[in-house]
């Protein structure tokens, strides 16, 4: 069977209105941001959600608090589902970053990590959720470059092409983790 991945991103911050990489800052929700939270919450509380997973960073624990507090279904924080590190750059000019991206696929960021360390991070996530959670369906509520890591372990879409895309960070997606999920590139597939 399998999991059925539903992808959403953390709502609009403050930081993104101002044009800001967050980065691993903790982030905090705009008035936009919390509308979305909660239209999120509206949007997929009838979909048959087992559980929902989102970064421990404040910014998607608050989405997810805006979107799915006092609804009855498990949530879990995993520093697995963290954006990467831009290091030095957290906070910096989002511009900036997404200059300098193609850079840090392999190679860290000034004391921060790589892609290739958040496809790594994407890559244990999933194996525990194939291991822990076959047949049902959750929603993931993190960040852009968790998105990249989604499609490129399960798509098979080139990592570099991806960070070289134009940003696309509002897309949410539809992903099937299939049983007994390897880890390795393509193994699954898109569902929309």
């Amino acid at each position: 069977m399998g999991v059925d991945i539903i992808y959403e991103p953390h709502a609009t911050t403050t930081d993104d209105e101002a044009g800001r990489a967050t980065g691993w800052l903790p982030g905090k929700l705009s008035m936009d941001g919390l509308r979305y939270a909660r239209a999120l919450g509206e949007r997929r509380r009838g979909e048959g959600l087992s559980a929902v997973f989102c970064s421990d960073l404040y910014r998607a624990v608050a989405t997810v608090q805006q979107a799915f507090g006092g609804y009855r279904i498990p949530i879990h924080r995993d520093t697995r589902l963290r954006e990467c590190d831009f290091g030095d750059l957290n906070g910096a000019p989002a511009a900036e970053v997404a200059a300098r991206q193609a850079d840090h696929l392999d190679q860290p960021f000034p004391n921060g990590q790589s892609y290739r360390q958040v496809v790594d991070q994407m890559r244990g996530f999933l194996h525990d959720l194939v291991a822990a959670w076959d047949g049902h369906r959750v929603l993931l509520v993190a960040h852009q470059g968790n998105r990249w890591a989604l499609e490129h372990l399960l798509d098979g879409r080139p990592l570099a092409d991806l960070v070289t895309a134009p940003p696309d960070w509002r897309a949410s997606g539809r992903y099937a983790l299939p049983k007994g999920w390897a880890g390795g590139q393509t193994a699954g597939g898109r569902l929309d």
